[in-house]
């Protein structure tokens, strides 16, 4: 099994150690190799995703990422930013599939900035095109208008678009997702102004029809967005495009507390997958010992279960991260009063402790 480690900026480097440590913890036996990515690569090398980077996790079963960007890198070119890396690594292992689950632990209830019986027991999962839309969509750019409102005017634009394979295949996944969980599934679109979200709804009802046991509706993306704050349990699989899963997933992971308890994989073809926490390399506490490693570590054990096979190592892991939440211990994201805060490190060694306890007692 061999793992390509990609810890990146910010808090990329301190929580990505704490997943390889919980990795090392169980008795599986893994091939890791790091490598440099997003603005680490840039200052190393010059682009924020060598040659080497992505050969390296092409030849991956999975990759462990952490993550990129920082402020001081805005001003270089768009093709140059350490964000690119990951829009480039999706693109090239064609990584079309996003899973985003939202879980909220019954320890975090009271971390959550709604009310307690609207998401106690959520769980809903965001399945997120990944390499389609507006972010990836040609031609793109800036020109000179030669109509619209001010001609003669600089502007900009993006295209958004969708081919049917792309649709299809997302939908297939986010039906097939829903057959293992309740059976439900709500399409996210803006049909009623985008021609392309049309096309989109057409082919998520079409497609609905090869799996009568599962239930599909379709929303709004402005609608879905109330419903997660109004209503979130209401969901239980949501499919939609990139940018509106981009943006919904964010918000679904506040639901839970924190968004740095939101893990998240994203998966191609053939199950080689890229696994992420969902939250940014948050540059303004960078080597503070601070930052919530646990969806890194929660990623890791999705990797486990998806390209990796190791369901049983997965469940470890999860049970792990429960059992130190039921012990009160709290990074500063999830903190509240009774509970105690402990930073990076500290966490790693209690989910750590936890499953090498769990092997010892059975």
């Amino acid at each position: 099994m061999k793992i390509a480690v990609l810890p990146g900026d910010g808090i990329g480097t301190e929580i990505v150690a704490e997943a390889i440590r919980v990795l090392d913890t169980l008795d599986l036996s893994f091939e890791m190799e790091s490598a440099l990515v997003g603005g680490a690569a840039y200052e190393a090398h010059g682009h924020p995703l060598p040659e080497a980077t992505l050969k390296l996790a092409k030849e991956a079963d999975a990759v462990l990422f952490g993550a990129v960007g920082d402020w001081k890198y805005d001003r270089l070119e768009r093709s140059l930013r350490p964000e690119q890396a990951i829009l480039g690594l999706r693109k090239n292992l064609g990584l079309f599939a996003n899973f985003r689950p939202a879980i909220c632990y019954e320890q975090l209830v009271g971390a959550s900035s709604l009310k307690p019986e609207l998401i106690a027991g959520l769980d809903i999962l965001i399945i997120r095109e990944l390499t389609g839309d507006i972010y990836f969509g040609q031609p793109r750019g800036r020109r000179i208008a030669v109509d619209g409102h001010f001609p003669g005017a600089e502007e900009a634009f993006d295209t958004m678009r969708y081919s049917r394979p792309e649709v299809e295949r997302i939908a297939h996944v986010a039906f097939q997702a829903a057959r293992k969980r309740s059976k439900r599934v709500t399409s996210v679109d803006k049909a009623n102004v985008l021609e392309t979200f049309q096309f989109w709804k057409d082919i998520v009802t079409e497609v609905g029809k090869e799996y009568p046991d599962v239930e599909l509706d379709h929303m709004y993306v402005d609608n879905a967005a109330m419903q997660l704050v109004k209503a979130p349990k209401k969901f239980d699989v949501v499919v939609t495009g990139n940018m509106f899963g981009d943006i919904l997933s964010d918000e679904a992971a506040m639901l839970t507390g924190s968004i740095g308890m939101l893990p998240s994989a994203s998966l191609n073809a053939g199950n080689q997958g890229l696994y992420e926490p969902s939250h940014g390399s948050a540059p303004d506490i960078a080597g503070k010992g601070v930052a919530n490693p646990l969806a890194t570590i929660l990623s890791a054990a999705m990797m486990l279960r998806f390209s990796l096979n190791q369901p049983d190592a997965a469940d470890r892991i999860e049970s792990a991260v429960k059992h130190v939440l039921a012990q009160g211990l709290r990074t500063a994201d999830i903190w509240s009063a009774g509970t105690t805060k402990v930073g990076t490190r500290e966490m790693g060694d209690a989910v750590v402790a936890a499953i090498t306890k769990k092997a010892i007692t059975g």
